[in-house]
C-alpha cells in the first residue's frame, strides 16, 4: 500500500471537540445549550443503534438531547404532530427523523414538514435549493464531511478534476454542489455511466457513494488521486461473519492513490460530527448569535 490513510476518526473527534468549546460559548451568551431531538419510529435495530450513537455524541458534547421513541404504528398525523410541536419549540435547534420510516409513513411529507432551518440532516428540498444556489443553508452531514476531509487533506481544491460515483439526494447530488462550490471541474457519474472508468482515471478526487462492494477497481484510478469512500455494506466472508465494506476495492485502490478513506474509520465517523456542528450552526443562527465560517 502506497496511498496516505485518511482519518476521518481523529478529524471527526476534533470537530466534536470545537463543537463542544463553541456550545460552551454559545451557553454563556444564550444561558441555554444547542438543542438536538431525534425522532425514532418502531424498534429498526440499525436505526436504534444509530440514535443511541448520535444521543450519546450529543451529549458528550455538551448538547442538549431530546429523544422522541414513538411506536412503528403510529399514524402520520401523530407523526406531523410531534414535528411540529418541535418547530415550535424554542429549545430545539436541531430535529433529525431516523429512516427509514414504516411503509404506512409517506417519509417525504415527514421531511417537508420540518422547519428548514432546524433541518441538521440538510435534506429539506429548501435546503437542497440554498445549496444549489450557494445561498447558504443546512447541508447533509456525509457530503459536508467528504468535503472536510478533502480540504483538510488537499489544502485548496480549486482547478482540480472530481468525480462523483452515486447520485443519491442523500450524497451524490449535495457532494457534486459541494465541489462545485468549492471550484472543482465536477462530473457526477453513477452505475450506469458508460465507461466509468475513462472519467475516474482522469480524476484528481473520486468520491464513490453508489451503494456496491468493492465496485469501483484500483485500475480505474489516476495515480496519486484522493478517493473518498463513503459506501458501507456488510458483506457476508462465508465463514460466518460479516465485514464492512466499502465501495472501493480498498488493497487495488490504496496501491494507486495518493490518499484514501478506510472503511470503518473513515467517512462513517464524521457524519455524526457533522451532524452536531449543523446543530451548533443552526443554533447560532436561529439565535442570531454570530459564528464565522472558520470557527466551525
Amino acid at each position: 500500500m502506497t496511498a496516505e490513510l485518511i482519518d476521518g476518526k481523529a478529524f471527526a473527534a476534533r470537530l466534536r471537540g470545537r463543537v463542544a468549546e463553541l456550545g460552551a460559548r454559545f451557553r454563556e451568551a444564550t444561558g441555554r445549550a444547542p438543542g438536538l431531538a431525534v425522532v425514532l419510529v418502531g424498534e429498526h435495530p440499525p436505526s436504534a443503534a444509530y440514535v443511541r450513537s448520535k444521543i450519546k455524541a450529543t451529549l458528550e458534547a455538551g448538547l442538549e438531547s431530546f429523544e422522541h421513541k414513538l411506536s412503528a404504528d403510529v399514524s402520520q398525523a401523530d407523526l406531523l404532530a410531534l414535528v411540529a410541536q418541535l418547530n415550535a419549540d424554542d429549545t430545539v435547534d436541531g430535529i433529525l427523523v431516523q429512516l427509514p420510516l414504516p411503509k404506512h409513513i409517506d417519509a417525504d411529507t415527514v421531511l417537508l414538514a420540518i422547519d428548514p432551518d432546524k433541518d441538521v440532516d440538510g435534506f429539506h428540498p429548501m435546503n437542497a435549493g440554498r445549496l444549489a444556489t450557494g445561498t447558504g443553508g443546512l447541508v447533509p452531514c456525509t457530503p459536508l464531511g467528504c468535503l472536510m476531509l478533502l480540504e483538510d487533506t488537499l489544502g485548496d481544491l480549486s482547478g482540480l478534476d472530481a468525480v462523483v460515483v452515486g447520485r443519491s439526494n442523500i450524497v451524490g447530488k449535495p457532494m457534486a454542489a459541494l465541489l462545485t462550490a468549492a471550484n472543482c471541474t465536477v462530473t457526477l457519474a453513477h452505475s450506469r455511466t458508460r465507461n466509468l472508468p475513462h472519467y475516474l482515471h482522469h480524476a484528481d478526487i473520486v468520491v464513490a457513494a453508489v451503494g456496491r462492494a468493492n465496485f469501483v477497481q484500483g485500475d480505474w484510478l489516476k495515480p496519486g488521486c484522493t478517493v473518498i469512500d463513503v459506501g458501507q455494506e456488510r458483506v457476508d466472508m462465508g465463514d460466518g461473519t460479516r465485514k464492512l465494506i466499502g465501495d472501493v476495492d480498498f488493497e487495488s485502490a490504496a496501491s494507486v492513490a495518493g490518499a484514501i478513506t478506510p472503511v470503518p474509520g473513515g467517512v462513517g465517523p464524521m457524519t455524526i460530527a457533522c451532524l452536531l456542528r449543523n446543530t451548533l450552526v443552526a443554533a447560532h443562527t436561529r439565535a442570531g448569535v454570530p459564528l464565522g465560517k472558520k470557527e466551525i
